[in-house]
């Protein structure tokens, strides 16, 4: 073995950020989830400014064997629509300031093996919750917890917080000639 390599690096849990604005943040770490739960490990998926049921990876998580799903928690902290910077309402900051709270205590107790914080990138771009709080959280988080953000705008405080950073740009994309989202691909 090489002097190198660290056994207790296997035990120890990072923190991750896929960003950029390419495709494939979410589906990054939903495909993490998948991992984590085929070995076992119980899995906190919250969907920060995500609502509503048309979420075809929401129909597959309730679909596995009873056995996986035990180890599996979704929230979805967010209304069933997108929100920007010129749409927020006190609803959104409401549901999404829950799904923070929900996510410090998962943290704080630590619940789970792996915790995936889908789009808070996007909510602490928007203002509604606070970056020093999560670096704060980031920072006392369990030592063999692994914890995921992702969504566009990653704050750069949790860049370098962060141990791995993906950045995903577009290079060509089929929305760029007219093709929307479609069932399946995109959601």
């Amino acid at each position: 073995m090489s002097e190198l390599v660290n056994p207790l690096w296997d035990e120890h849990g990072y923190i991750q950020v896929y960003t950029g604005d390419g495709k494939g943040k979410t589906t990054a770490s939903l495909g993490l989830a998948m991992r984590a739960l085929g070995r076992d490990w119980k899995v906190l998926l919250i969907m920060f400014t995500k609502g509503g049921t048309n979420y075809g990876e929401l129909n597959s998580f309730r679909n596995l064997s009873d056995k996986i799903r035990a180890n599996l928690t979704i929230m979805q902290a967010g209304l069933d629509r997108i929100v920007y910077s010129n749409n927020i309402t006190e609803e959104d900051r409401k549901v999404i300031h829950n799904g923070w709270e929900v996510a410090k205590r998962a943290i704080e107790n630590d619940e789970y093996k792996l915790i995936i914080l889908d789009e808070l990138n996007i909510a602490i771009a928007l203002g509604i919750v606070d970056v020093d709080e999560v670096l704060e959280v980031l920072k006392n988080k369990p030592d063999n917890m692994e914890i995921v953000l992702t969504g566009r705008n990653a704050h750069p405080k949790i860049i370098e917080a962060a141990h791995l950073v993906s950045k995903i740009e577009p290079v060509k994309h089929y929305w760029d000639i007219g093709v929307s989202a479609r069932k399946g691909i995109e959601y």
